[in-house]
């Protein structure tokens, strides 16, 4: 399947540069999976959608500042660091720029010296491997030093850096937000538990691979990166009681599907509690064994997030979604509004 089908027309001036004043104020699209026929509504708007016995699955995980700005030890030149990935004890798996400066042996110092980090690793499209030295706590220093890691195509400064996390948000370890997931309020959460909704939350800290665009011509050559994820056994419990009591189980944002259906897929369609890494990618063809909807925001164009979205429904319903929603001024990624994929899935009343 060639990569070149998932394109889109998209304007700049709809990339949504800073969040609304009210996380709920976002416009949401409701698409019907299987006539492609969309709804326009608003974000408040997701709880008629739901059903009680339903259960809604969101992903914890808490965006780390993972962007360092520092100098070479040597020559005092500017390197920025990005933390992507923990891979032992004080080494993170990064992106640096400019990488052409970061040899093997290379010492970044940040904050005068509190915190310097050397170079233990030369990875693929600038990514370097760094063993960190300080005294402390690294996370009381990072916190200090580092700043929020927006995505490129925000050029805007975020006054409010609590913005880039979910109200959720638990543990800590990514390299981005889960942005599906901004939209909701601890009173939209109330809400919704009072409808009678389950709510459970898994963990998958999102990593290299969202800054990284599809680089193969064809989808099956494309090679996702890992990302590490955790459940609990209290969550497996709960979503595997709701799926046996007819409950649909829904994703809020793709890292909830990912997470899900890695394990589901391994286990006969059933949550077991388990943590590890995940490289599943999905695309149309694939058969999904837990998840019956989803709640997204608005992906790039080309990206594997939107080859996912549309094996929940066709490439041709989320390419003529997606085409109403720029008429329509829909705004895109991760401060934008969101998209609802409606269950293909009805409980028996």
């Amino acid at each position: 399947m060639d990569v070149n089908d998932f394109d889109f027309d998209l304007p700049d001036n709809l990339i949504a540069q800073t969040p609304l004043l009210d996380r709920t104020a976002s416009r949401l699209m409701v698409l019907d999976p299987k006539t492609g026929e969309v709804e326009h509504r608003h974000f408040r708007d997701l709880l008629e959608e739901l059903e009680s016995g339903d259960m809604l699955v969101l992903n914890d995980t808490r965006v780390l500042p993972a962007r360092l700005m520092g100098v070479k030890e040597d020559t005092g030149a500017m390197i920025e660091v990005l933390l992507l990935k923990q891979t032992a004890d004080d080494e993170w798996e990064t992106l640096a720029k400019p990488a052409k400066r970061v040899k093997l042996g290379t010492i970044v110092t940040f904050g005068d010296g509190r915190l310097k980090a050397e170079c233990t690793g030369i990875l693929e499209q600038g990514g370097r491997t760094f063993k960190f030295i300080y005294d402390g706590i690294f996370y009381e220093i990072l916190d200090e030093l580092g700043q929020m890691p927006l995505p490129p195509y925000i050029t805007e400064t975020l006054d409010d850096q609590a913005r880039y996390q979910t109200v959720f948000a638990k543990e800590r370890g990514s390299a981005a937000a889960p942005t599906a997931g901004l939209h909701f309020t601890d009173e939209i959460l109330e809400s919704i538990q009072n409808k009678g909704v389950n709510i459970a939350f898994i963990t998958l800290h999102v990593g290299l691979g969202t800054f990284r665009p599809v680089s193969a011509d064809t989808i099956e050559d494309h090679t996702m990166h890992s990302e590490y994820y955790h459940v609990t056994e209290q969550t497996a419990d709960a979503i595997n009681e709701a799926k046996a009591q007819g409950g649909r189980v829904i994703g809020v944002g793709t890292t909830s599907a990912r997470t899900l259906e890695t394990i589901a897929s391994e286990n006969a369609g059933k949550i077991v509690a388990s943590s590890g890494w995940t490289s599943i990618f999905i695309y149309p063809g694939y058969t999904f064994s837990i998840l019956d909807g989803l709640l997204t925001n608005f992906h790039l164009p080309k990206s594997t997030l939107i080859m996912l979205i549309s094996a929940l429904t066709t490439r041709e319903h989320i390419l003529a979604a997606y085409n109403r929603a720029v008429e329509e001024k829909y705004r895109f990624f991760s401060f934008g509004d969101a998209m609802f994929i409606k269950p293909s899935q009805r409980k028996e009343s």
